[in-house]
């Protein structure tokens, strides 16, 4: 799995004008899922979500997690974090996973997070979307969990 995490103050995703997803205060995570992506990759991509120090402490410091400061999520599927740009000019998607198997690890992310208690807005999976956000910081994260150690 690949994920770009933001830090926001707020943010939306629409899909046809129709607002579908909204938060406040926390984090856009743009999510790709790889055709050789497990639940492990699940399990570790959540952990490290709900982890991450990158919210301020009193002094400035990026010393809070999400879970610490009880911050939002919103997760927009997003496969061409998966693009091969090595050849030519027209990426690559080969390496993202099929549909099915790409919504049902989504899926399963949403639910493991919404089960930790964490409030969870999506867009709408395999539909064009206008994700807006207001970047706080600016704080922005790459994860990808076949890079972990």
């Amino acid at each position: 799995m690949r994920a770009v995490l933001q830090r926001v103050s707020e943010a939306q995703v629409a899909v046809d004008a129709e607002v579908v997803g909204r938060i406040s205060a926390g984090l856009v995570v743009l999510l790709a899922v790889a055709s050789e992506d497990t639940h492990k990759d699940v399990a570790w991509m959540k952990r490290k979500i709900l982890n991450l120090r990158i919210f301020s402490d009193e002094q400035g410091r990026l010393e809070r997690s999400l879970s610490q400061v009880g911050g939002e999520l919103l997760i927009v599927s997003q496969f061409t974090l998966y693009g091969d740009c090595r050849k030519g000019n027209r990426p690559s998607y080969t390496r993202s996973a099929s549909p099915d198997q790409a919504q049902q690890l989504y899926r399963q992310l949403v639910d493991d997070l919404q089960a930790d208690g964490v409030t969870v807005a999506t867009g709408r999976f395999q539909s064009v979307m206008q994700v807006q956000l207001v970047n706080d910081g600016p704080v922005t994260v790459i994860l990808d969990s076949k890079q972990r150690v």
